[in-house]
């Protein structure tokens, strides 16, 4: 009956490992595995706990490492928190200078500066570069504007370069 508890055991660390997803409670329930197989050939308790210590430090030293290294790159890097944030489009509410501004960023009004650029005036969309405590440090976007010197002679629907919504 003892390699009942043990597989109880090793049920209750894999139930944990499914929370945790470090691979170090996995390990130590296929140790406890090791231990039930031991128990049901008959071996006396200090025996299933040898077996117990010295299959989970082998499977923690030699295993684990090798599922990690399995794992981790197959897993989408994820970032959270402020780390979210970078990269985001916000609206500059406030100008926001090099000192202090107000940005709308994901719904939330945020402290912000610039990254060392010119002053950005209300309503332009700016980048996320960083986030500094509390504060949403910016940039100005690219324009996508192509400007009058793109535009041609006649505008931008110039016969030379027809308008792509435009029917043929």
């Amino acid at each position: 009956m003892q390699w009942l508890l043990w597989v109880g055991l090793a049920l209750l660390l894999g139930a944990i490992e499914v929370s945790s997803l470090d691979f170090v409670f996995g390990m130590i329930a296929a140790a406890a595995l090791v231990a039930a197989l031991v128990a049901a050939l008959g071996a006396d308790l200090p025996l299933q706990v040898i077996s117990f210590a010295v299959a989970a430090a082998l499977l923690l030293a030699v295993a684990r490492p090798a599922v990690v290294r399995w794992v981790r790159p197959r897993l989408p890097a994820t970032s959270t928190g402020t780390d979210a944030n970078v990269g985001r489009r916000a609206e500059v509410l406030e100008q926001v200078t090099a000192r202090d501004g107000r940005v709308k960023l994901r719904g939330e009004v945020w402290s912000a500066r610039t990254d060392g650029g010119a002053p950005l005036p209300v309503g332009v969309d700016v980048e996320v570069v960083r986030i500094e405590g509390a504060t949403a440090v910016v940039r100005a976007l690219p324009t996508t504007d192509p400007g009058p010197a793109a535009a041609g002679p006649s505008g931008p629907t110039s016969p030379s370069a027809p308008s792509p919504w435009s029917p043929s």
